[in-house]
């Protein structure tokens, strides 16, 4: 096992994989910006390193920099977290060319599902089913127009290197496919540099559920079960519930046999999460993330696991010492993140943290690197609280989150605290009733 390793992070997850590093005698380093001169995770290291100015591009992003705290310190292995450098092959190949270990995937596998196309192409060779598309990114214009034709309305163009609703757009009409394909390639050249989509069925009402999956370098893989994301505002996840209020135990049997059969065979290693849309039954391959998800967490409480410990054992060389049939699934789990945002209009808000109370007792987890005092720096992910509840069933995880909820105090700056006290009030959601769609259509009602 490694004696010392570098968290290329900020934040809960640094704090996060601080912890378990903690746990398993792991002497941890953290690097951080100036504007995190005082964050938890940099008091709580063993050792820590400043890599540059506040700005993620000159910190969190500066690969040399990070590699050359590595080297000083003397750290054997790399923890990415999640965000920043976690899902960039060229980051992971520096860090195995300098003789450390990357904890994650091979740079080979995050370059495959990194590109939505190849993911694809990749899973449809497995046999894992797809949303019914284009095959490959779209040449022309008037290719798209006769994928559309195929398939029928609506549809929906997508960037082949996106990720976070970013060059994405639905035509519900031959009329409007010209202005999603346009849109959509400007928007995917503008933040990806790549300016190739594809085109997938729109689906009116589907749930977003993915798969929690950890393989070692024996050949071994296992899933978690799944996560129920489809809590969602502008493509990004507010609630995720483990497992889904709609799943039964033989379809999660059935689509973690198919999965895990799949990952075997491409060799995958380390930490996975597959991504799939759910509609009358039937699942659909959308992406894989090669990286640990913001929403473990819920996984982490249904299955009696951490997650950071399994990936640093992994990437260790260690085989997994178990079998799926070992893993077991108890009750329910559902986590709310707040971040520092107006819970009506969804304005960042960072400041000075005047009050900070983390509710507590029986099946309640926060993770949160804040404290009283501390100012919340504008520079990043405006996340900053993750509340998670576990209980016996889905009602009663929904009554401890509700007195999680009106127990929690972060004062000083406006949180989405208030929105996810009437999410979970809502009957809609209490009865699991929702897709992807019903938050948007929520907050509207609430406005």
């Amino acid at each position: 096992m490694f004696k010392k390793v570098l968290i290329a992070n900020r934040g809960e997850i640094a704090l996060r994989v601080h912890r378990a590093c903690q746990e398993m005698g792991i002497r941890t380093v953290a690097v951080h910006s100036t504007a995190d001169n005082t964050a938890m995770h940099v008091r709580l290291a063993d050792e820590s390193v400043c890599i540059g100015p506040p700005s993620a591009r000159d910190s969190y992003l500066n690969m040399a920099a990070i590699l050359s705290a590595a080297a000083i310190t003397g750290a054997e292995a790399i923890h990415p977290g999640y965000g920043f450098l976690s899902e960039n092959a060229n980051f992971a190949e520096m860090v195995e060319a300098h003789g450390l270990a990357f904890i994650g995937p091979t740079a080979a596998h995050i370059r495959m599902m990194g590109d939505k196309i190849a993911a694809k192409d990749a899973m449809r060779s497995l046999g894992v089913p797809l949303v019914p598309g284009s095959l490959g990114a779209l040449e022309s214009f008037e290719e798209a127009r006769a994928v559309a034709e195929e398939i029928k309305y609506p549809v929906l163009i997508k960037a082949a290197a996106g990720g976070g609703g970013r060059g994405m757009k639905v035509a519900r009409s031959a009329e409007e496919l010209e202005e999603a394909w346009r849109v959509a390639r400007t928007e995917s050249k503008a933040a990806f540099g790549d300016d190739s989509v594809y085109m997938e069925k729109y689906l009116d009402r589907p749930r977003h559920i993915e798969l929690q999956v950890m393989a070692d370098m024996h050949g071994n893989v296992v899933h978690f079960g799944e996560r129920d994301c489809s809590l969602q505002r502008r493509h990004q996840k507010l609630v995720e519930e483990a497992g889904s209020p709609v799943l039964t135990a033989d379809e999660r049997d059935a689509l973690g046999a198919q999965v895990t059969k799949g990952l075997r065979q491409l060799g995958y290693r380390n930490a996975g999460t597959l991504e799939f849309l759910w509609q009358d039954g039937q699942f659909a391959f959308i992406e894989m993330n090669t990286r640990l998800q913001v929403e473990h967490p819920v996984t982490e409480m249904v299955c009696n696991v951490d997650l950071v410990k399994e990936q640093l054992r992994v990437a260790a060389g260690e085989p997994l010492g178990y079998r799926q049939e070992d893993i077991r699934f108890s009750g329910h789990a559902i986590e709310c993140r707040i971040t520092a945002e107006d819970p009506e209009t969804f304005v960042p808000n960072p400041g000075k943290v005047e009050m900070y109370h983390a509710p507590g007792g029986l099946g309640v987890r926060v993770d949160s690197a804040l404290y009283s005092g501390y100012t919340v720096p504008p520079n990043y992910d405006s996340l900053v609280a993750k509340l998670v509840v576990h209980g016996q069933t889905r009602a009663e995880a929904i009554a401890r989150l509700k007195r999680a909820l009106a127990e929690m105090v972060i004062s000083g700056i406006r949180t989405t605290l208030p929105l996810h006290q009437r999410i979970v009030a809502d009957p809609e959601f209490q009865a699991g009733d929702y897709t992807i769609h019903w938050l948007e259509k929520f907050v509207a009602r609430q406005g």
